[in-house]
């Protein structure tokens, strides 16, 4: 069963127990919610472009280009979408089930496809941000059941697999790493984030909603270095993660939250709340001139892309 079935139940009780008003219009900042304490800082939640019925108008990932534009995967009307800091829309174009979304190292940004359950077909798209009209092209093809993607530096990719084991490790060429992906031995990955020299990886199969480090040039040494959960009753279903101020930001889709994990002692902290299923989060870069150390945007499976402000 496809994570989109699987967590489907939990995403509408999610929807109905998480706070928050209606949402906004697209280019307003209306405040949406209020941050827990638990990380002593003050946060502000606000709509940057409305939703719509929840799990219906899935928004399954986002990422900035660096040049002024806010890229979004649009899970459930298989389209890429591109924004400007106003919240106005910068065109787009349709793919089949699209997921984890990254800027590359060449300044291409590239997508998975495939990720919906109505698409079993799936692989990586490259395309321009910079071009008036972006054409996707592809650059993997013929693989399925993936979600999340990463980039690294010399441009190889990786792909999580919710219910498979490995991530995923393929070439810029676009052929498979097999070593690679048989060392990283994980099962039920989901967002992937490049910190250095180290892939971070949230679990959505394990209870105890776990996060592993994968060191790139020896990934048969991956390790936990977080469990946000130890009651498996309260599991929290983590999608996507991103680094922020020295440390990691994941999404809790189930508890409808922002977690702030240290990766070097395990400790973790709650930095928003009231979120309407989660599935991933980025910080701004090179976006209206806002402050990458203060600024988080997240797309939910309820359709809406909020603004975090952290003080």
């Amino acid at each position: 069963m496809h994570k989109r079935s699987i967590i489907v139940v939990a995403g509408l009780l999610a929807a109905l127990t998480t706070g928050g008003a209606g949402a906004a219009s697209a280019g307003t900042r209306a405040s949406v919610g209020a941050a827990s304490a638990s990380c002593g800082q003050q946060t502000r939640v606000e709509v940057f472009r409305e939703g719509g019925v929840p799990l219906l108008d899935w928004r399954e990932n986002l990422e900035f280009d660096g040049r002024g534009t806010l890229w979004v995967s649009h899970l459930t009307k298989n389209r890429v979408e591109g924004y400007a800091p106003d919240g106005t829309s910068r065109g787009g174009f349709p793919l089949a089930g699209p997921g984890g979304i990254r800027r590359g190292p060449d300044g291409m940004m590239y997508v998975n496809y495939g990720v919906s359950p109505l698409t079993p077909r799936g692989g990586v798209v490259r395309f321009d941000p910079a071009a008036a009209e972006p054409r996707p092209r592809t650059v993997v093809d013929g693989i399925s059941g993936i979600n999340g993607l990463a980039v690294d530096s010399a441009g190889n990719l990786y792909l999580s697999r919710e219910l498979a084991r490995g991530i995923l490790k393929f070439r810029p060429d676009g052929t498979r790493d097999e070593a690679w992906t048989k060392a990283a031995d994980i099962f039920g990955g989901n967002g992937l984030d490049i910190v250095g020299d180290q892939l971070y990886v949230s679990v959505l199969t394990d209870p105890t909603s776990r996060i592993v480090r994968v060191p790139l040039h020896d990934p048969g040494r991956y390790a936990t270095v977080a469990r946000l959960t130890p009651n498996p009753l309260r599991d929290k279903f983590l999608d996507d993660l991103t680094h922020f101020r020295g440390g990691l930001v994941v999404a809790g889709f189930r508890s409808g939250e922002l977690i702030r994990v240290d990766p070097a002692t395990g400790r973790s902290c709650v930095l928003a709340t009231g979120l309407r299923m989660p599935t991933s989060v980025r910080t701004a870069q090179g976006f209206g001139g806002l402050d990458p150390e203060h600024h988080l945007f997240v797309v939910e499976a309820s359709g809406r892309i909020v603004k975090v402000t952290v003080d």
